[in-house]
């Protein structure tokens, strides 16, 4: 019985001083970009790998996305006499809910691996350590930028992603639904409004930011070698999936209560 009680206390004070880690290691990369110690070159590296290298993924799921939101539509709406609605199913469960949602999802399985997998690599092979060495700070040359990148790409890798999932929908209603094309264009830029835009936007800077920092954070403190990289970056993916998913619901509930 003790040992179990052991075994429990031990594992309550690791969540809490990995949580007090994790929160001195944000505030120091929150203290480089105050600063302005920001290495543009190495943002706009990051930008091109996290962004435009994640591009084709992104369009694929998002076009299908759309598509099957539109054939799913279709055939439910139609029972009731109201496939023209189908735009609007369309593109408020996109902007709204399933891009920021979706493409955050494919980012942290994407960017956030390589992420996690690179600063992991570094750690196990003392690069880290060599850098501070040469007295430059490792989390101002290699993680701030990232972390930079993160918050910048994710939101218009959704902006992306609404669009082409528009699109996918768009070329369902029209070639398999039989809706005039120029009728579901009309439907769609009448249906969204500021609101339903922004409400999406605005989360997935959340979202942006807590992926750039899980996926640092683990990636930086990577132990225990090649296993170790694996290890750290399947963490750092299934923790960016977790929080997503929480701080959604949380975000919403506070967006409709002040929206609605």
């Amino acid at each position: 019985m003790m040992n179990i009680l052991r075994s429990i206390g031990r594992y309550v004070i690791g969540i809490f001083l990995g949580l007090g880690n994790a929160i001195f290691f944000l505030l120091e990369i929150l203290g480089n970009i105050v600063k302005g110690k920001i290495r543009v070159q190495e943002v706009l590296k990051q930008i091109f790998e996290q962004g435009v290298q994640s591009l084709v993924i992104v369009a694929l799921t998002s076009f299908a996305s759309g598509a099957v939101l539109a054939m799913q539509g279709h055939v439910m709406l139609e029972r009731f006499g109201a496939k023209e609605y189908v735009a609007h199913l369309v593109a408020l469960s996109l902007v709204r809910e399933l891009s920021p949602v979706f493409t955050s999802f494919i980012f942290s399985g994407k960017a956030g691996a390589k992420i996690a997998a690179e600063l992991g690599s570094m750690s196990v092979n003392n690069q880290i350590v060599a850098t501070r060495t040469l007295g430059v700070d490792p989390v101002e040359f290699l993680v701030v930028p990232r972390f930079v990148a993160c918050f910048l790409v994710l939101p218009l890798l959704v902006v992306f992603s609404e669009l082409l999932g528009i699109m996918g929908g768009y070329c369902v209603s029209v070639f398999e639904a039989g809706i005039p094309g120029s009728f579901y264009v009309t439907q769609t830029l009448r249906v969204i409004n500021y609101v339903d835009f922004f409400s999406g936007l605005i989360k997935t800077f959340f979202f942006a930011f807590l992926i750039g920092w899980i996926c640092c954070y683990q990636g930086f403190f990577t132990q225990g070698g090649s296993l170790g990289v694996g290890k750290y970056t399947t963490k750092a993916v299934a923790y960016s999936y977790i929080f997503v998913v929480l701080s959604n619901v949380f975000l919403t509930k506070v967006i409709l209560a002040l929206w609605q």
